[in-house]
């Protein structure tokens, strides 16, 4: 398939960190080409929050009106490319000794950069248990209570879920237990909070220690079997707890995030190194990897997985680029 002629930037991943660094390339006309196929993490939210000046906007249109507006203005610099990769890979520098990479679509058309921005998102691992739980996952399940969860204030009762990443992640007993963070977060918008350790009485243990206002949180041991809608709830929230016996909890929402893996083959493709949470390991203040002339922003290079961060790694992103291709092209004469 043929090759489209070379650009300065290519862009994986059309989100919040996606497009702002295109953005801000285009403003010292450097070209770049973004790439999306339209599968977006938060697809299932109808609202997002915390970004300024769109509180409480659908994320779809907060993607279209940023896209629509780098077309509006800079649609001879920058290009957009709405088809999946499917590879990435570093080519010899060109004669002028400037790095240069290609992309593959699935259709077999290459793309060639200077420069490469890894921006494609990860995408949550949903749990075999317990049952139901994928079915619930972005409506009666919140992974982050600054996104959800506000609109449920007043709740009689919200459950957290104390397993896999809630958990800390890696480090054994002593890691933090983010269980507790959370059900304090909870407790702010629900009048009780069960902390769910799905049969783990040791863990409950340490939660309960953590946990100082035993009238607000209740530890709950026995197992979670299942993960149901509550019909007598309106809306998306409402969730009904099965335990191992049988017996059941009535829930406004359960907060837990499940674990996320990186979005497509191209952190291995290249070789770039990851942190131990699974991210791409970004250096700021440009979000470097440690394979030069490659960069990575938003949620698959951060554990702080939201927009405003994403749209600020984009940003700062761009900054970078911008000096090192003005100061490759001054050096090549």
């Amino acid at each position: 398939m043929a090759t489209t002629p070379i650009v300065d930037v290519l862009i994986l991943g059309a989100g919040p960190a996606g497009l702002a660094a295109a953005g801000a390339l285009a403003r010292q006309l450097h070209t770049a080409i973004v790439f999306s196929h339209n599968v977006y993490r938060n697809a299932r939210a109808k609202h997002m929050h915390n970004v300024a000046g769109w509180d409480h906007a659908d994320p779809a249109s907060f993607r279209a009106k940023a896209r629509s507006d780098i077309l509006s203005r800079y649609s001879d610099i920058i290009q957009f490319r709405d088809v999946k990769v499917a590879r990435v890979k570093k080519l010899d520098d060109d004669e002028k000794g400037r790095s240069r990479f290609e992309a593959e679509d699935v259709e077999g058309k290459k793309y060639i950069g200077r420069k490469v921005v890894l921006a494609m998102g990860v995408k949550d691992v949903m749990p075999e248990t317990p049952r139901g739980y994928a079915d619930l996952w972005g409506y009666g399940i919140f992974h982050c209570l600054f996104c959800h969860g506000f609109e449920e204030r007043g709740a009689a009762s919200a459950g957290v879920l104390a397993m896999g990443p809630m958990l800390g992640g890696a480090g054994g007993p002593s890691a933090p237990l983010m269980a507790p963070v959370i059900a304090r977060m909870a407790a702010r918008l629900a009048g009780r909070v069960t902390v769910y350790t799905d049969g783990n009485e040791e863990l409950g243990t340490r939660i309960r220690e953590a946990l100082k206002s035993p009238g607000k949180f209740h530890i709950e041991n026995r197992r979670v079997v299942s993960l149901s809608k509550d019909p007598h709830v309106e809306g998306d929230a409402g969730v009904i707890v099965t335990l191992e016996d049988g017996s059941i909890n009535k829930e406004m929402f359960l907060a837990h995030a499940p674990a996320v893996e990186l979005n497509g083959p191209f952190a291995a493709d290249l070789g770039v190194t990851l942190a131990p949470q699974g991210h791409i390991d970004a250096q700021p203040p440009f979000y470097t990897t440690n394979v030069p002339g490659v960069y990575a922003a938003g949620d698959c290079a951060t554990f702080m997985k939201a927009v405003p961060m994403a749209t600020m790694m984009g940003s700062c992103i761009a900054a970078g680029l911008v000096h090192v291709l003005q100061a490759e092209d001054d050096a090549s004469g």
